[in-house]
This record gives structure tokens, sequence and C-alpha cells, in this order.
């Protein structure tokens, strides 16, 4: 035993001497430990990526429906499995089905290898029909080039949906509400209708007046129109005219005029007397593909047709009812394997409007066949009863289902742009109606008092290069161009005046000074100041319908103060902000908030929304200066030289009622003719009074146009319908062309 650990020892050393040797002699060398020591072995330790934080960049592009980025986070065998369409289409298809509103997640915990992963999460869509869906789920991760990469089954939408299943709802969708004026007289409801039109080689000419004027008088149209059309088109052609409920269908058919054509009976979202307020309630549509996943994620199955515009858009949540609906999993074959959640559907609201129907329908009879706008409201609480814009539009037009439909073309092309609501929409320079504001910033700057007076003649020369003639001076060169002489107050000039009489007389060169006068003061602000005051260059907030604010702007030269002052410049204002600021003159101070809705109700209980009046501020016009300006309002209207008292004639004698006339330059064809004003007779009458505006685009004077359809409103007001026939022809037919 000794003798063999020997031997053992003795390879040992021969074993280090081979491999010590070195030197020049040969001579065997041992190497033994040095003291410096040898350097330490560098070890690099890779950390495995964050699984969790890829997994929280994976959910977060889910709750943005950011699908591509989502794909981009798949391994390469799952995007190899799918396409970005493919997955994108599987994930959004789940998340719409199930009403999935929103999505909320949480992160629970995470198992983890340098080449795979596993993390768990929570996940819990806040659906609108299947109330709360919570789940756990394990993604599962691989690493690729270090960074993490999940692996895509469908069931990381739903555990349910693995194996290829799908997800089902079955919808209860509720019967779309109605819209009603303030009376409960219907505007728009469910019910059967029926087209009519002209079919061109069946008329019979021996009574085509018949024809003409039956539909003319249903439909809305000049029947000279009709005539025009059935012309141009000559025989062989279908005419879409509108749409009639079935009394008005056997009315026709029982005077059976040739050439008539009545469709077959459908069922339709109905606007009344071919759209009442169109502009101001709107039309329905069916759902665009633009809207689907929206509406879909809102409990809607995508057939439902939807409020597109103007209240119908507004009360869409209302009107539609709330959806119900039943969200089952069905396997690939279609058998329902489970429910997931389920809600009953509840019934519409109906929506009621401040707007009274009698004087909505004379409104647009008022407005039919021109460009322009009236709105008529009440001085004492803002609430709206009639706004019409014109020309209007039959938003019939708007059902799939209506055979006229093709119309619709022509509608949505027309150059008079009949969608758009003038009185909200509509921006316009006010004109000599705004001297009411230029007159309270002149009294309210302490410059000017009612007795004020000052010399109205043809020419303003207080600017440097520049002489403006007055209104009387181009009626005087009007009237020698055929050749009449100047000797009425319209043609001569309106001499010494206070500034009562300034504005009863719409003196232009008392105006021009009162700005000029206010802009070499160092008050150039004043006017622009007031009118903001008075709610101009603003919003109204009236809320239910798009508005737009208009403009009011700072004059920066003397040019600019005296256009301003009378209503001229850069200045924009609508007319449903002009209709605010009239009613506020009227009553007191008090800037109502302009309303149209009067309440929404329910079929059963109490209502969800109540009309109630809210003021927006209050004019700073001290209260002797506000009567100052009402009683000039008053004289425009009652004085025998007041600009709108000739057309008033008959009636004033009457009702009270106050006014400023105005002509506003348009910039494009022949003025805008405007007239503001109020009543005064709820002591006599009981009825709230109320304020009208009118505005006629590129006609002429308001005077001549504007007043007579103030009148007929004032009229219709307090007797049900207009009483006078306006120099330019009847209310709902088409102008005189004389000159006035």
């Amino acid at each position: 035993m000794k003798a063999f650990r020997w031997v053992n020892f003795i390879l040992i050393l021969t074993f280090l001497s081979a491999c010590g040797s070195g030197g020049t002699s040969g001579n065997p060398i041992f190497s033994f430990a040095t003291e410096t020591p040898l350097p330490t072995a560098q070890v690099t330790i890779i950390p495995a990526p964050d699984a969790q934080a890829a997994v929280t960049a994976f959910l977060q592009a889910l709750q943005k429906d950011d699908y591509a980025s989502m794909y981009d986070m798949l391994s390469q065998p799952s995007r190899d499995g799918i396409t970005l369409e493919a997955f994108s289409k599987r994930i959004n298809d789940a998340l719409n089905t199930m009403s999935a509103a929103g999505m909320e997640y949480s992160i629970n915990s995470s198992l983890l290898n340098p080449r795979a992963a596993e993390v768990a999460y929570s996940i819990t869509y806040k659906t609108i029909l299947a109330g709360d869906i919570q789940r756990n789920i394990v993604v599962r991760l691989v690493n690729e080039n270090e960074v993490w990469k999940v692996e895509w089954q469908d069931g990381l939408i739903l555990p349910e949906l693995a194996d290829g299943n799908l997800l089902a709802m079955e919808y209860n969708i509720p019967a779309r509400g109605d819209i009603y004026d303030r009376d409960g007289l219907p505007i728009v409801s469910q019910a059967d209708a029926f087209a009519f039109g002209i079919q061109t080689d069946q008329i019979d000419y021996e009574i085509i007046n018949t024809l003409l004027n039956e539909l003319g008088k249903l439909c809305g149209f000049d029947p000279e129109f009709i005539q025009d059309e059935i012309d141009v088109n000559g025989p062989g052609w279908y005419l879409p005219m509108c749409e009639g409920t079935r009394e008005e269908a056997q009315r026709l058919l029982s005077i059976n005029p040739g050439g008539l054509v009545i469709s077959d009976e459908y069922n339709s979202r109905y606007y009344f007397e071919t759209g009442l307020a169109p502009q101001v309630v709107g039309y329905t549509q069916l759902i665009s593909p633009e809207q689907l996943d929206a509406y879909r994620r809102l409990g809607y199955d995508g057939s439902e047709k939807l409020g597109q515009a103007g209240i119908e858009k507004w009360a869409e949540d209302y009107l539609a009812g709330q959806h119900g609906g039943i969200l089952r999993v069905v396997s690939p074959s279609g058998q329902i394997i489970s429910t997931l959640g389920q809600s009953a559907a509840q019934p519409a609201d109906s929506v009621y409007l401040t707007i009274d129907r009698n004087m909505q329908y004379y409104a647009q009879q008022s407005i039919e066949f021109f460009r322009g706008a009236i709105v008529v409201m009440e001085v004492d609480t803002g609430r709206v009863i009639a706004m019409a814009s014109g020309p209007d539009f039959d938003p019939n037009l708007f059902e799939p289902a209506n055979p006229n439909r093709d119309a619709l073309v022509d509608l949505l092309n027309s150059a008079n742009e009949p969608l758009l609501n003038r009185a909200t929409q509509g921006q316009y320079p006010l004109g000599s109606a705004f001297k009411t504001i230029s007159m309270a910033a002149a009294l309210e700057s302490g410059l000017y008092l009612k007795e004020t007076t000052y010399d109205c003649q043809y020419d303003f020369t207080e600017l440097e290069e520049r002489v403006l003639h007055d209104w009387t001076w181009q009626h005087c060169e009007d009237a020698k161009a055929v050749g009449d002489f100047c000797d009425d107050s319209s043609t001569t000039p309106s001499g010494l005046l206070t500034l009562q009489e300034g504005l009863m007389r719409s003196c232009n060169p008392y105006f021009w000074h009162i700005g000029l006068d206010l802009f070499n003061f160092d008050r150039r602000s004043d006017i622009a100041n007031m009118a903001r005051a008075f709610g101009l260059g603003k919003l109204t907030g009236i809320g239910q319908i798009p508005e737009l604010a208009g403009q009011i702007t700072d004059p920066t030269t003397p040019v600019d103060a005296v256009n301003q002052a009378i209503g001229q410049g850069d200045m924009l204002v609508t007319p449903l902000q002009v209709a605010a600021f009239t009613a506020a003159i009227a009553n007191g101070g008090t800037l109502y908030r302009p309303q149209i809705v009067e309440r929404i109700r329910p079929i059963e209980g109490d209502p969800k929304l109540i009309f109630r009046p809210e003021a927006n501020g209050t004019l700073p016009v001290r209260a002797e200066n506000l009567t100052i300006i009402q009683d000039a309002m008053y004289m425009v209207t009652n004085n025998s030289r007041g600009t709108a008292r000739f057309n008033l004639r008959g009636f004033i004698e009457q009702y009270k009622v106050a006014g400023k006339t105005g002509t506003a330059e348009s910039g494009n064809g022949k003025s805008h003719a405007w007239f503001a004003g109020y009543t005064l007779n709820e002591a006599n009458t009981t009825l709230p009074d109320i304020a009208i505006v009118v505005i006629v685009e590129n006609i002429g004077e308001g005077s001549e146009y504007a007043v007579p359809i103030f009148r007929a409103m004032a009229e219709t007001y307090y007797y049900g319908s207009p009483q006078t026939v306006p120099w330019y022809g009847p209310v709902g037919e088409p102008p005189y062309t004389p000159t006035p």
C-alpha cells in the first residue's frame, strides 16, 4: 500500500516537472503561487424583461381600441396564425356585441423564466346591456429578442371564447319617442304615411290647376314652381312632391286630379306638415358605418334610426329609450352555451318643445319664399315659441322607406342651404336695429341725454376725406331717377332731432356722430362693450340646438367707429341673439337664456326635465335710460314719422308694439331687411308679451319687408292667423315683383 502511494507521488512530481521546465540549461523549474492576486472573473447578468409592463401596455392598447399596437405585441407564431384585420375584427366584434362602453383591469401576479412568462390579470367590461362582466385571465408570453410577446388566443378577451365560441346579443329595442309642441300637438311621431307625386304623362290638363294648387298647398310649393318642373321634365317622368297622412291621402283621392300619384302606405318616423321647425327638430337617419362601433358600444344593434341633427340629436338618449338585451355565449354551430348577462328595455321618453305649433306654422309660411329667419320669444322667460328659417326642408326625405327619397339629393346639394338654421347659425350685420345699443352706450357715457339734439341732413361730413349719406338721400336719388319729387318724409332730411327722435327716424348721421364722438372722447370701446353686455359676440347658451357666436370687435379707426354705431363694419350677429336682447329691453333689463325644450316626459312618472327660466345677465343700462330707449322704440312704430309705422297701420290701433327697423348692407347684393320688436299687451290680453325678430336676406329695407312679417306674426299671436295681406302678396305665397 505504501509502495503504491510512493508511485503516485513520483508520477505527480514528474508531471509538474514537465509542465514547469524552462531556461537555457534545461533543468526543471518548479512553479508556486506568487504574492500578486489574479483578477476576479467577470459575471454578466442579463435580467428578463418586465412581463407585467408588457401586459399592461397590451391592456392599455385594448382600452383605446388600438388593435394595431396590440397586434405588434403578439408573438411571431401568433401573427403568423392571424392577420391584423382578422385580429382587430375578432376583438371589436366581441366588444360591440357585449356593448362594452368601458373596461378596467388590474395585474395580479406573474411567473417567469428567461424565455417564457405567465401574467395573471383581472378584467372588467362595463357593458350597457349585460352589466359588469369580470374575469380572471392568465396570458402567456415568450421572449423574442429580449422583448416579451403575447401568445394570442381568443380566451384573452373572455375565457368563454376559447375553442372558437362567439358572443351573441338578443336585442330588445323600444319604439322611438315622439316630439310635441308645448300643448301636446304632434310634431314628430311614428306613423303610417303616404308619398305624393306627379306622373307627367297622366296629367289632365283641363284640371291641372287643381293638381297644382292642391299639391302646392299640401307640400308648401309655389304652384308655378310645380308647373315649371312639369314643363322642364316633359311627359313620362315621376316628380316627387311630399308626404302626408292617411286623411290627407283620402282627401286628395276624393278630388282625384289627373297625374296625381299616391304611394302605398309605409310606416315612418313621420314629420307633420312636411316638417314643422325642421332646422330645430332635425331628422333621423340610419346609423352610418362611421358611427356604428360607437353606438354598438352603447347598446344599439345598428339597425336603428339615429337623431342626426337638432332636437332629434340632442335628445337621443331620451327619444331612444333604454335598450335591453340578453348576452349569450354560443358555439361555432350556434348552440347556446351560457348566458353572461341581461337587462330589460325601458320605454322612450317624449320631448315637448316650447314651440307653439300654430305660431310655428305661420312663421314658416311667412318666410317660405325668402331666405331669412324669424324668432319669437317670450320676453319674461326666454321661452322660444317659434323659430323659422327659410328656406325650410322636408325631413321626411331622410326616411329610407319614402318613395320620394330621391329628392334628398337635390336637398343636400341646394345652394340655398335649407339645412342651415339661419336663426341660430346665420351671422349678419345688424344694420340700424343695432342703434338701440349705440343709444344705450351714448346715454350711459353721460355725453348724451334724451333731449340732446342733432341736425340730421343728407350728408355726414365729420370724417376727413369722406362724405357719407343718410338713407333719405338715397331715397331722394331713387325718386329723381324715376321722375318723382323729393317732397315726403322718406326723401327729405329729417332735420333737427332729439336722441329719441334720432332712433325713431333711424338717422344715420346722428349715430355716426355718436360713434365718432365716443371714439374721440377716448371711449372708443363703449359701443362694443355695450354690445357684448347685450349678449352679442358670444353664444346665447340655448344649448339644445347648434348656434354660432357672431363677432363684435373694438373699433381702431374713426371709420370703424362710425360704421359700428349703425350696425355695419365687421360686426356679425345671429337673429337669436337679437331676439334675446330685444326681450331684455322689453322686460326691463333681464337677459334670459333662450330655451326651446318645455319638458321631457316619460310614459309614467314625473317629468325628467321641466323648463325653468334662466337669466344670463342684466343689461348695464340704468332704469331711466332703459325707459328712454323703450319710449323711442315705441315712437318707431307709432309716431307718424316712425320708420315702421306705415306697415303697421290698423294693427297698432288695437295692440301696442315697439321696435326698431334695420337695413344692413350685405356686401353681396341687396341689403338685409331687419325688424326687432316686442308687444306690450299682457295687461289687456293676459297673453305673455313676446319679442319678434325678423331678417330677410338680400331683399331691401327692413320697413318694407321685415315689418310686414313682424305684423303677420303678431296678428297670428293675437288672432290665430295673419289678418292682413302684405304689400308684396299673401303670406305663404310667392311675393309679387313690383318695386315697393
